[in-house]
């Protein structure tokens, strides 16, 4: 079953529950990199819906301009782009981030991120590149899994045990690379040692040649409420280079942001 027709049967109790609503957001999602065009067919198979089901939400999208229809094809359009603008928008931590992040990227020639927990994922929400080193296309709306990522391990940390173990065991821990934990202990170990030291360093877990380093970003009370990193490829640093060159700029760059967030009353 695709994740979409996962999210579609996910049962949620109480009269507040919309399914129709859900059926809707479940047939944008099962748009994306792979499926960028679809039958009406071939959406009722990503998401579990019937064809019937499938084609009246597929028309209720294109009245509204979210979905366009060539042939028997269908297309999102970039009117879907207003319901992430909303929340990038309504959250003004990625704007007083960004200058910050500029001036980082600047300073160090490497690609900072700042990315945010979804489930067992992470979700790119802001991407400052400098160059290509991953064979994985990030941009804004882009996820990874948060068990072998350096920002994933920063915002499991920045939850109790008992939820991380919960992820943990709704992940699908496959080994990325011949380095990547994947072992629900031997990652619990680790996201508490990231917990305690207050970064963390993922050392071509993710993939072959790339090392990132990640610090968190809080909230005034002290919580977690997004991760910030940098990516580099290992042909032109390794983990002491970025231990004692890159982390401290990280870090201060996330006091900056944290102070930046508190002094202009944001989350």
């Amino acid at each position: 079953m695709t994740d979409a027709a996962q999210n579609t049967k996910t049962l949620v109790p109480g009269d507040g529950y919309v399914q129709s609503f859900a059926r809707g957001l479940a047939v944008i999602r099962s748009f994306s990199a792979e499926a960028p065009s679809q039958t009406m067919t071939e959406v009722a198979q990503r998401t579990g819906l019937t064809r019937a089901g499938a084609r009246r939400i597929l028309h209720t999208l294109h009245a509204l301009g979210y979905v366009e229809i060539e042939g028997r094809q269908f297309r999102l359009t970039p009117k879907v782009l207003d319901l992430g603008f909303a929340y990038l928008s309504s959250l003004p931590v990625w704007s007083l981030a960004e200058p910050y992040m500029e001036a980082l990227v600047k300073q160090v020639q490497e690609s900072c991120s700042v990315a945010v927990l979804n489930g067992t994922e992470i979700i790119y929400v802001l991407r400052l590149p400098v160059e290509k080193i991953m064979s994985i296309n990030l941009g804004v709306g882009s996820r990874l899994p948060a068990y072998c990522s350096s920002m994933g391990r920063v915002l499991l940390a920045g939850l109790a045990d008992d939820d991380v173990e919960r992820i943990l065991a709704q992940t699908d821990r496959i080994a990325r690379t011949p380095r990547t934990l994947t072992t629900p202990q031997a990652l619990l170990e680790e996201i508490r040692k990231v917990r305690q030291q207050g970064w963390c360093i993922v050392d071509q877990e993710l993939e072959p040649g790339l090392i990132s380093v990640a610090v968190p970003i809080r909230a005034r009370n002290g919580k977690v409420v997004a991760a910030m990193n940098v990516g580099m490829s290992t042909s032109r640093v390794n983990r002491t280079h970025v231990e004692q060159q890159i982390l401290p700029k990280l870090l201060a760059t996330a006091r900056q942001i944290n102070d930046r967030m508190v002094h202009s009353g944001s989350i």
